[in-house]
């Protein structure tokens, strides 16, 4: 234990220094000497990639345009990199002295930062605002990946300043001060807005990427010379509770980015992400990530190779925006093949170890095993996507373009794989949502595949390390799903009113057959009464189904009708019945003309239909005599479009369900679609084998039969439920699965990685 008398070298909060004081003055000369020093040498080393970065753009150039803004901003940035340079590393100084004279930081011109607070937003420049959106993004990024190292440099700083509060606005090492510095340099160059915004992307990727080791420099310093020697700064993503880090199934501790992060579901997190490395290590035949790799690129995670050290995260990433400006650049190609896609789904690494190359200047031939498990991860993940009988093959092939910024992603935060509310996975579970429902005939006009390929277009034009543009453009697409939803339900409501409707008329059709039908019995109706009752009584008995019930007293009233009417054709053989009859007829002639007035019978047909039936009547009474054989009947006035309704074909079941066998089907395939729910989606194959997809709308409450239809919401197939498994039995109907995409791939991967004898990417 020490003396207490002994003097301190330790500074706190509670004891500021003057400013003024010499030792106040070396401390900050040392912290900008740190400072210039390494900021000269990540502004050098990013240089030495924006010449290599712009001519490989120039090469896969969509327009000769576009290739000639490469070239021209090629030429302008090696003619004034030195001046560029200068700039830079001179307004960093300029911001130190402000610093240490406790200034605020001096800022160039910036005419869009006044127009942001006020109302004529359009007096921004188009160009300037993209590289405010550009900047703003890229120290926003980084301001949070370095939270705490930064926040142990501004304790400090504040410190030796004496008590001027520092923050990461007015930090002059800070992002914020260093992108604003290199934005006021960059002015410098005369290029294209699109040029200096690849620039921005090098100066995050090789400047910003690299201030670790700067903030650790200036920490250890000032530390040394006791400046809150006792403040700790471990970087974001360590423990610091000194809980016992997590371990493979081997006993290895798990490499840091595996470990659970903070957060409800962070044993969840944990535990996948376990699962995973160690079946991966198993695969391959590794001892934890420690050891050499049996094949493929992996090598040592902490020995360098043949071919030097591992590329770092932000050479990785860097090589990974390479190949993605190379993809954006074939967006309005033809679109590939899913043979074709799988293809380029493979060959990711072979390209990445060949950018890697180009951008070191010499062969790469491995990367750390922990990267490579990820590179392996998301490579099975777009494989499972190409297979993925939930896709439209023109939905895969879109989808599988995103596996750059997907594996970008991945490398910088491998929460995606067991989180399901990661932004990225939640876009990615949206568009193969919106994909399942997805076809050429539902889709005439292009709007939803149009959609989906902006997205897809944009996440790889625009996606460098921003996970906001995943949010983004999750509400974007969820805005538009919104639209046509609505449009659908309304179709879908419609058809399910057109065909509840047709159900009630069939089945009233069935039941006044029926009806008529058990009545007449083995009786043999004159073809006069035969027509009356099987056409004109049979629609009013419809129509009166429809309208009041069967258990109305008009319903049965009209049933009664029947039974009366029947006894009137039958043959007289004495005067009572006779007399019965005399009886009748006025009861028989009020409630016909009523009903015949029901049914839409014109008053000239009602009338010469009353003529024939007062005829046949004076014969059954024997007041007039009985036609000849000879003589052909008389046409019945009923109008054609009184349909004759009582037919031996209505009695039969329906027409998709003959010749079906329920015997014949399997009892899994009448289960499947007893199960089946309305919203989920089936895959339907017409007779040319055209595929269409359609969901579940609607189950009868009548018949029981299910109403399909595409995400249109117009009707696509119509089917009972043994009709639908006899569809699942044949393979002319596919159910698709209702799990999210991600979920299943996940599950599926796991399961490939089980199996003796399989092979990772």
């Amino acid at each position: 234990m020490s003396n207490a008398k002994e003097p301190s070298n330790v500074v706190d909060l509670g004891a500021r220094l003057d400013p003024r004081e010499s030792r106040v003055g070396d401390l900050l000369i040392a912290v900008r000497g740190i400072a210039t020093q390494k900021l000269h040498a990540l502004a050098s080393n990013m240089f030495e990639n924006v010449d290599d970065a712009l001519f490989d753009l120039a090469e896969k150039a969509e327009s000769n345009a576009a290739q000639t803004q490469y070239f021209d901003g090629m030429r302008e940035v090696r003619k004034k990199r030195a001046l560029v340079e200068r700039s830079f590393l001179g307004q960093t100084t300029r911001d130190f002295a402000d610093f240490s004279a406790g200034r605020a930081r001096s800022e160039p011109d910036n005419p869009e930062r006044n127009a942001f607070v006020t109302p004529e937003l359009s007096l921004v420049g188009e160009s300037e605002l993209e590289e405010s959106l550009a900047i703003t993004s890229m120290v926003g990024k980084n301001e949070t990946r370095m939270a705490r190292a930064l926040f142990a440099v501004n304790q400090r700083l504040s410190v030796i300043c004496g008590g001027t509060r520092t923050d990461d606005a007015n930090n002059p090492i800070g992002p914020s001060a260093l992108s604003q510095a290199f934005r006021q340099a960059v002015r410098e160059l005369g290029v294209d807005v699109r040029v200096k915004l690849i620039i921005y992307k090098l100066f995050d990727r090789y400047v910003l990427s690299g201030l670790d080791e700067l903030y650790d420099e200036v920490n250890n310093e000032l530390a040394k010379a006791g400046v809150l020697p006792q403040l700790r700064h471990e970087l974001p993503g360590r423990r610091t509770d000194g809980a016992t880090p997590r371990v493979s199934a081997d006993g290895t501790p798990l490499p840091p980015d595996y470990q659970a992060d903070e957060g409800a579901n962070g044993d969840y997190t944990a535990d996948i992400m376990l699962t995973l490395q160690s079946l991966f290590s198993a695969r391959r035949g590794v001892v934890g990530h420690g050891g050499q790799a049996g094949g493929g690129m992996a090598g040592s995670q902490y020995a360098a190779g043949p071919a030097g050290p591992p590329p770092t995260p932000a050479e990785l990433l860097g090589a990974l925006t390479l190949l993605q400006s190379q993809i954006a650049g074939t967006t309005h190609g033809v679109p590939l093949s899913p043979a074709e896609s799988n293809a380029e789904v493979g060959h990711l690494k072979e390209q990445l170890l060949l950018q890697l190359g180009q951008l070191r200047g010499q062969p790469s031939t491995h990367v750390a095993s922990m990267d490579e498990d990820t590179i392996d991860l998301v490579g099975m993940l777009f494989e499972f996507i190409l297979e993925d009988r939930n896709l439209p093959a023109e939905m895969q092939v879109l989808l599988a373009r995103l596996q750059i910024p997907y594996l970008k992603v991945a490398l910088i935060d491998r929460r995606m794989f067991a989180h399901r509310n990661h932004p990225a996975r939640r876009l990615l579970d949206a568009l193969a949502d919106a994909g399942k429902g997805w076809s050429v005939d539902a889709d005439r006009d292009h709007r939803l595949y149009d959609k989906v390929k902006s997205i897809v277009d944009r996440l790889l034009q625009d996606f460098d390390d921003d996970m906001h543009i995943f949010d983004r453009l999750s509400g974007e697409l969820q805005e538009f799903l919104d639209v046509g939803r609505k449009r659908a339900e309304l179709a879908e409501q419609r058809v399910a009113e057109s065909t509840r409707g047709r159900e009630k008329l069939e089945q009233a059709r069935r039941r006044a057959a029926r009806e008529i039908v058990d009545r007449i019995g083995q009786r043999h109706l004159p073809a006069l009464a035969h027509g009356v009752l099987t056409r004109a009584w049979a629609n009013y008995l419809v129509l009166t189904l429809l309208r009041q019930g069967d258990e109305s007293p008009e319903f049965r009233e009209a049933l009664r009708f029947v039974d009366d009417f029947i006894a009137t054709v039958q043959p007289m053989s004495d005067a009572t019945t006779r007399q019965l009859l005399r009886n009748r007829l006025p009861f028989i002639e009020r409630n016909l003309r009523r009903g015949l007035a029901a049914v839409a019978f014109q008053e000239g047909d009602t009338e010469q239909l009353m003529v024939q039936l007062q005829e046949f009547y004076r014969q059954q009474l024997g007041e007039a005599r009985a036609p000849s054989p000879d003589t052909p009947p008389a046409p019945l006035p009923i109008p054609d479009s009184i349909q004759a309704i009582v037919e031996p074909e209505l009695l039969e079941p329906e027409d998709d369900e003959l010749g079906i066998d329920d015997d014949a089907i399997a009892d899994n395939f009448l289960a499947q679609a007893a199960e089946l729910r309305v919203g989920q989606w089936v895959a339907f194959l017409d007779e040319e084998e055209n595929s269409e997809r359609a969901k579940l709308s609607w189950i009868s409450p009548i018949s029981g039969r299910y109403l399909f239809v595409n995400r249109r919401g117009l009707k696509v197939a119509d089917h009972s439920q043994v009709s639908l498994a006899a569809a699942l039995a044949n393979g002319r109907a596919t159910v698709l699965e209702s799990a999210l995409l991600f979920d299943r791939a996940m599950d599926a991967i796991v399961e490939k990685l089980r199996q003796p004898g399989s092979d990772t990417p």
